[in-house]
């Protein structure tokens, strides 16, 4: 999907999440690509209060955009 598209379709499972749910894991617009989509989640994980939607557009080469969601990390590591 396209960026457009991604984003209204973060903004539909973020409202129908459940709190637990938001709390435990992260929900981001990745690259589809499978490289471009680790190396932007590696990045996010280093920081990633300094990410938002946007930032996902430099790791994307081809404009083809996923929503996924994966478990927070433990901040006392």
């Amino acid at each position: 999907m396209n960026f457009k598209e991604a984003k209204e379709h973060k903004k539909e499972s973020l409202k129908n999440a459940d709190e637990s749910v938001l709390n435990l894991f992260h929900v981001v617009i990745t690259p589809s690509n499978t490289d471009e989509s680790a190396k932007f989640i590696e990045d996010f994980l280093k920081s990633p209060e300094s990410f938002n939607d946007e930032s996902c557009k430099k790791y994307c080469s081809d404009g083809n955009y996923e929503v996924v969601s994966f478990k927070k990390e433990n901040s006392n590591e």
